[in-house]
């Protein structure tokens, strides 16, 4: 489904569109140089046998790890430019700038201690989580600031980390599993594909989450404390578990890996899930605020308007859709909901003082598309 559907047209001259198509297309080209420069080095390293090999094996699992990250944005679907932007920012151009500043801060540690074991301890637990953190967050930031529109909470920050996160493991797999073939062949690649593939695949983005639940947390918030501190703590936190991951891989191998992984990093994943279902159900409570002027100015029926304020509703809804009349009429109950969605939480975003210079142009085409969506599949 095309999350745009039901939006209304953005106003803004022919010239002011051109320009940003521009923008556009010379960042995309920009970032990927970037990315070829990062492959090319990888591939001097790996050889070009254990490169290819490294990027079928890093690239194969990430559609599903996608389809699970976009599977948690339930009730309103974030665009598909903005989740291509951050997963290719990660897979491109945060690598770029990591792999530059790292190596140059280890080779700077190197020859300070003359210590090569130094150097590298260096760049993995310190040099790392700062640098790759910080360049991680920089297109959250720049989602955060400018498209409030499109970044309305906890769920946002994590989906938006998330992607970003994806793209930079993908890109990092391809030089661990590269290294692992040109090193010791299938059974040390096995064993890296283990560890990074079925073990620490949702590493990256879970660190990167914690940037994103502190701007998701800033956002909802109207407490100025709140919007300044919290973001910091969450960047702050995603340095802190990176490092430490780094940290038991680096000092204590495999064992203190396996015990850090324990201790550490699986209570932290369930923690994300908790923080993942809460979110969720403010979401939940969201539409059901926002929509309640629908429902009772009668708009929605009070079936429609359940169904509207929980996920179980809008699957059983899309489920009875699909039943009925295959996928065209699922499809259209796949715009009513992201609709009701975008429309509850442009008068959630009104409500908590971000203003919208076509506010009230808003508010009319969301009601007109919701009026003409609800009667397509109340007349079919």
């Amino acid at each position: 489904m095309n999350p745009n559907l039901g939006r209304p047209p953005r106003t803004g001259g022919t010239a002011r569109t051109a320009i940003k198509v521009i923008l556009g297309v010379i960042a995309a080209l920009i970032a990927l140089l970037l990315g070829l420069i990062v492959l090319f080095l990888i591939g001097v390293e790996t050889g070009p046998v254990g490169f290819l090999i490294g990027m079928v094996c890093a690239i194969l699992p990430v559609p599903v790890y996608l389809v699970l990250v976009i599977w948690i944005d339930r009730y309103e679907s974030e665009p598909l430019w903005m989740l291509a932007t951050a997963f290719f920012w990660g897979a491109l151009v945060a690598v770029f700038f990591s792999f530059l500043l790292n190596t140059a801060s280890g080779v700077a540690v190197e020859r300070m201690t003359n210590d090569a074991v130094a150097g590298r301890a260096f760049g993995a637990v310190i040099s790392a989580p700062i640098v790759e953190e910080i360049t991680k967050a920089i297109i959250l930031l720049l989602f955060f600031f400018g498209k409030r529109d499109e970044f309305d909470g906890v769920i946002d920050g994590i989906v938006y980390a998330a992607m970003v996160g994806l793209g930079f493991a993908m890109t990092e797999n391809i030089l661990y599993y590269g290294k692992a073939v040109r090193d010791g062949g299938t059974e040390t690649l096995t064993l890296v594909l283990v560890i990074r593939g079925a073990l620490a695949p949702f590493a990256h983005p879970m660190f990167t989450s914690m940037t994103g639940i502190g701007l998701g947390l800033a956002r909802q918030s109207r407490n100025l404390f709140v919007k300044l501190f919290v973001p910091v703590v969450g960047i702050l936190t995603a340095i802190s578990l990176h490092s430490i991951w780094n940290a038991a891989a680096v000092f204590f191998g495999g064992i203190g890996f396996i015990l850090m992984y324990a201790v550490i990093m699986v209570p932290a994943f369930l923690i994300m899930f908790v923080v993942i279902a809460l979110s969720l159900r403010r979401e939940g409570d969201v539409i059901r605020e926002y929509l309640t002027p629908d429902f009772q100015g009668g708009l929605l029926t009070h079936e429609e308007y359940h169904q509207l304020c929980s996920i179980r509703g809008r699957m059983g809804a899309s489920y009875s859709a699909f039943s009925r009349g295959g996928l065209s009429h699922w499809h259209t109950r796949r715009q009513l909901n992201q609709t009701a969605s975008e429309l509850a939480f442009h008068r959630s975003r009104l409500a908590r003082g971000i203003s919208a210079v076509d506010a009230a142009q808003r508010e009319a085409a969301y009601r007109q598309a919701l009026e003409r969506l609800l009667k397509q599949l109340r007349t079919s």
